[in-house]
């Protein structure tokens, strides 16, 4: 910040609701890695099963660096073996996915097949159509109650007004 002129950018980030993306990217990212552990276990969070292969045993906190800022995350642990999230390993582009994804709830709504191929990208198996689609479901519903919700207090805006002129430059001769 420059003397008491902020950017754009910090300006919004300062808003209540700047951190819509980041909120949205770590709710998805944490139901993701809740239906991988499920997949994994064999049972769901909460869940008795006797086909179950492993205990939860509580989270661990994890900072990741998104494009929307800092998200904090709780993975899940497990009482035998481990469980890392494909989705943080270096050079994966899910991050870029996921954010598109609640880009386009937020513009369009959200389909079944984004979710599904956001899995996919992701490099996550054993999630069920069912999964996915209640994992839409939950994206859409949080997105739809953000942009029910009231619109109260003062709100930066930018207006932006351009004019386009096509001109034609007259080539040198040789």
């Amino acid at each position: 910040m420059t003397g008491d002129r902020m950017t754009l950018m910090e300006l919004v980030e300062k808003q209540a609701d700047g951190g819509l993306v980041r909120e949205m990217i770590g709710f998805a990212g944490e139901r993701l890695m809740e239906l991988e552990v499920g997949a994994l276990t064999g049972a769901a969070h909460g869940e008795k099963s006797p086909l179950r292969l492993a205990q939860r045993n509580g989270y661990r906190e994890r900072d990741w660096e998104t494009r929307a800022g800092t998200v904090e995350l709780r993975i899940p642990k497990l009482r035998k073996g481990s469980y890392f999230p494909g989705f943080l390993e270096p050079r994966r582009m899910a991050e870029k996915a996921l954010t598109a994804v609640i880009q386009e709830a937020y513009v369009q709504g959200i389909s079944t097949r984004s979710v599904d191929d956001l899995v996919k990208a992701m490099g996550m198996s054993g999630i069920s159509k069912s999964q996915v689609s209640r994992l839409r479901e939950e994206i859409d519903g949080k997105v739809k109650a953000f942009l029910k919700r009231p619109i109260e207090g003062d709100w930066p805006y930018l207006w932006i007004d351009a004019t386009y002129l096509k001109v034609s430059e007259a080539k040198p001769s040789t």
